[in-house]
C-alpha cells in the first residue's frame, strides 16, 4: 500500500500528515495562519526525519486544492508540486471542502455542508451526503435568512467550518445544525489513497489552485 505524504494550508491551520496502508504515521499541526509559509517546509523535514524516511520513499504527494485562503492554497500546491517535480512522485489534489466534509461524516444530518470563510458575509460551500456525493457544487456564496431554503425544506444539514458561524447568526431553520468539527491533513487519508489506487493524478504543469473567485486588488 502506498506511503502518502498530504498537506493541507487552505484554511486558519495548516496540517501535514505521513500515512501508509490507510493508517496515520505521524501528524504535525500549525494554528498560525500566517505563518504556513514557514512552518510547512520544516514541519515536513521534520516529519520525515522523526518517521526515518526519505523523501524519496513516497509513493505520492496529496494536497488540498482548493477553496480557501489564497495564499495557503500557493503555498501548499508549490511545496507539493515541488517535492513531485524533484522525485518524478505523482501528484493528487483534492477539494478542501470534500476533505471537511469527510471529516464530518460522522455526523447525524442528512446533509454536510462544509462553509469556508470568505469575508463579508460569503463564504466557500458545498453540500455533500454521507456519501460523499455532491449534492450541491462547490461555489462562493453571500449567505442570508434564505440560503439552503430549497434542501431544508426537506432535509437536516449539519453546517461547520470557519464560515458556518455567519449562517448561524442568520439562519433560523430547525432542520439547521451546526457543529465545530474540525478537519486536517488525517482527513485527506482516505480520499488520497482512493486517488492513487484509481491513478487520478493531477498534471505538475497545468494545476492550479481552486480559488472559487477572482483575486480583488484594491485599485484595479
Amino acid at each position: 500500500m502506498p506511503l502518502i505524504l498530504n498537506m493541507d494550508a487552505s484554511t486558519d491551520y495548516a496540517s501535514v500528515c505521513l500515512a501508509r496502508d490507510g493508517e496515520v504515521l505521524l501528524l504535525a499541526k500549525n494554528d498560525q495562519q500566517k505563518d504556513h509559509a514557514a512552518w510547512l517546509h520544516p514541519a515536513i523535514k521534520k516529519m520525515m526525519q522523526d518517521a526515518r524516511f526519505e523523501l524519496s520513499h513516497l509513493d505520492a504527494v496529496a494536497v488540498t486544492i482548493g477553496p480557501g485562503s489564497y495564499t495557503g492554497l500557493r503555498v501548499g500546491l508549490a511545496t507539493a508540486k515541488g517535492i513531485c517535480y524533484a522525485l518524478g512522485k505523482p501528484l493528487i489534489v483534492i477539494n478542501t471542502l470534500l476533505v471537511m466534509a469527510y471529516a464530518a461524516k460522522e455526523e447525524t444530518s442528512d446533509l454536510l455542508c462544509p462553509m469556508i470563510d470568505a469575508r463579508r458575509m460569503e463564504v466557500f460551500t458545498a453540500v455533500y451526503n454521507h456519501k460523499l456525493e455532491v449534492v450541491k457544487e462547490p461555489l462562493a456564496l453571500v449567505i442570508d435568512e434564505n440560503s439552503f431554503d430549497d434542501l431544508l425544506a426537506s432535509n437536516s444539514i449539519c453546517f461547520f467550518g470557519n464560515g458556518s458561524e455567519k449562517l448561524k447568526g442568520v439562519l433560523k431553520n430547525q432542520n439547521a445544525g451546526f457543529s465545530t468539527v474540525l478537519h486536517d491533513a488525517a482527513s485527506m487519508i482516505k480520499l488520497a489513497e482512493d486517488a492513487f489506487m484509481k491513478k487520478q493524478f493531477a498534471n505538475l504543469a497545468y494545476s492550479e489552485p481552486l480559488y472559487l473567485k477572482e483575486f480583488y486588488t484594491p485599485g484595479r
